[in-house]
């Protein structure tokens, strides 16, 4: 998976389909990801120490990770990932697109 944790990303596919958002957080083992104002959902909850009201709370949902495109911070438009060899050894995301490195 070459997506991380608060990178921004436009969804390609689904309901959510041209949105933006932040990604909140990364399940690798499922291939999924939340992003920030994509795929709410209703949960019911119950009154307790955490949520003393209780009621309907509207949260992100996961979604795919297919289903979005890194945009690009130079560009500003959707682009795929590439992996590039440093000098050092190490390696570093790069867009398709623009061809720079993305900030890590």
């Amino acid at each position: 998976m070459r997506i991380k944790k608060g990178d921004l990303v436009r969804v390609t596919a689904g309901n959510g389909r041209g949105k933006e958002g932040k990604i909140l957080k990364v399940f690798p083992d499922a291939n999924r990801i939340i992003v920030e104002k994509v795929n709410l959902i209703k949960r019911h909850t119950r009154a307790s120490k955490d949520v003393p009201q209780g009621g309907i709370i509207e949260k992100e949902g996961p979604i795919n990770a297919s289903n979005v495109m890194l945009v690009c911070p130079n560009t500003g438009k959707p682009t795929r990932i590439g992996k590039d060899l440093l000098s050092d050894g190490s390696r570093a995301r790069v867009s398709k697109k623009s061809g720079e490195m993305l900030n890590d």
